[in-house]
């Protein structure tokens, strides 16, 4: 199924029943008094919240939602019946804006609900202005409009960690070597086109499709992303040894961090060398030990052929989560 983490809806609650105007007849007492029941409330629309990162694509070719109107009033003083409320099912991460009012709305946890809009109250019947001036009363109200907006919902994906970097560095594979994702891989630029999910023994694993030096101003494909790294604890930081220059290569997505959020440059961050089993590379060994010098900062040399190696890296990497 395909990732949508955007979408726009108009959502409408249910219209308020009408109050009616109705009269008693009982046996010998054809005319005996009021009995018009009022109308029913128009349902409300809830967003709920669901473990299920991929539940947007479902709602691709949907434009609009509706709560049940409530039912008219009936004879015998009968209420017309409420419509029911809507529960539109959401991805935990989703950010639902109100157009119309500018009200911002977070889903941050499973079963989590948020009223969205307030069906119509139903209108009154007759029976209701019986008074003792008033003892015939014919008059009696609509049902009341209800609230509708026009919504747009994006997700952040909440993980425990997300992968980054320059495009073809290596992140989709090492997804894969850590969580069996699956994940397409390709020996070209921006294999990954929308954000690939792993499990690593409970810890969420996010690969980002990869920056470009100006993505946070729009260019490339990771930018649509970046917001989904906003919720991570730790970013796992993917560059290949096929660059001449890490630090430059550091360098570049660190920029486009800031650029986007100065938050996700204060995230925690480990580096992993990625591609360190490409043969006959130049100044490979020099390249490496340029990496070792990087002191203050976590760094990981990996090959997602060397079974040992990635199993004992992926058992630092859970320590790391918890």
């Amino acid at each position: 199924m395909a990732f949508v983490d955007e979408l726009s809806f108009h959502m409408k609650a249910g219209r308020g029943g009408d109050g009616v105007v109705r009269w008693l007849h009982e046996k010998f007492k054809e005319w005996g008094g009021p009995a018009g029941g009022n109308g029913g409330n128009g349902g409300d629309i809830y967003a709920r919240a669901v473990r299920d990162t991929w539940l947007l694509a479902k709602y691709r070719h949907v434009t609009e939602f509706s709560a049940e109107n409530g039912a008219p009033g009936e004879g015998r003083s009968k209420h017309g019946k409420n419509g029911e409320d809507l529960y539109i099912d959401m991805p935990v991460g989703s950010i639902i804006k109100n157009r119309q009012t500018g009200d911002v709305y977070r889903l941050d946890e499973p079963g989590q609900e948020i009223l969205l809009l307030k069906g119509g109250r139903g209108g009154l019947g007759n029976e209701h202005f019986k008074a003792s001036t008033n003892v015939s009363p014919k008059q009696s109200t609509k049902g009341k409009p209800p609230e509708e907006a026009d919504f747009d919902i994006e997700v952040e994906i909440i993980a425990s960690a997300g992968l980054i970097g320059l495009p073809n560095a290596g992140k989709s594979s090492l997804l894969n070597a850590l969580t069996r994702a699956e994940a397409k891989v390709g020996n070209y630029q921006f294999t990954t086109l929308e954000p690939n999910l792993g499990d690593l023994y409970g810890h969420i694993l996010a690969d980002i499709p990869g920056l470009i030096e100006g993505a946070s101003e729009g260019k490339g494909l990771g930018h649509k992303f970046l917001r989904h790294i906003r919720r991570t604890k730790m970013l796992l930081h993917c560059i290949s040894l096929e660059n001449e220059s890490l630090e430059d290569t550091y360098n570049v997505v660190r920029s486009e961090l800031e650029a986007f959020d100065p938050e996700l440059a204060k995230k925690e961050e480990v580096l992993i060398i990625t591609k360190s089993d490409i043969a006959g590379l130049p100044d490979a060994e020099k390249r490496v030990k340029a990496i070792k010098a990087w002191k203050d900062r976590k760094v990981f040399i990996v090959s997602v052929y060397d079974l040992d190696a990635m199993k004992k890296f992926s058992t630092s990497l859970v320590k790391m989560l918890e």
